[in-house]
């Protein structure tokens, strides 16, 4: 999963994703996120990327496109979105201010008494 982009693919430490099958080489390609366009992986000079069983050099990614590298063959997801929960947060909120309401009335109350 990957968390940061880019994504350095190979069997080197510094790759975020190491793949120690036959045909992997050290740097083998690098997956980019690109705002305007969506996930690129683009290999390097004569490394051997398929996607979809064609071979490329760079290409735009889409859900369930199956990449190979080497020996190592790799199915691409975006997995579901998931918000988290800001139900005790907002109440927290209206609570506070709610207070702050009752607060300024009961004031209110007290000066015009």
């Amino acid at each position: 999963m990957a968390r940061r982009f880019p994504v350095r693919v190979g069997r080197a430490p510094e790759c975020e994703l190491k793949l120690e099958d036959a045909g992997v080489w050290e740097q083998h390609a690098v997956l980019e996120f690109k705002p305007a366009m969506g996930f690129s992986l683009k290999s390097e000079p004569n490394a051997l990327v398929r996607v979809n069983d064609l071979p490329v050099s760079e290409a735009l990614l889409r859900n369930g496109d199956t990449i190979e590298l080497g020996a190592v063959r790799i199915q691409f997801w975006l997995g579901a979105v998931r918000q988290t929960t800001l139900r005790l947060r907002e109440a927290l909120s209206w609570g506070v201010i709610l207070a702050a309401i009752a607060g300024q009335v009961y004031i209110l109350y007290w000066l015009l008494d």
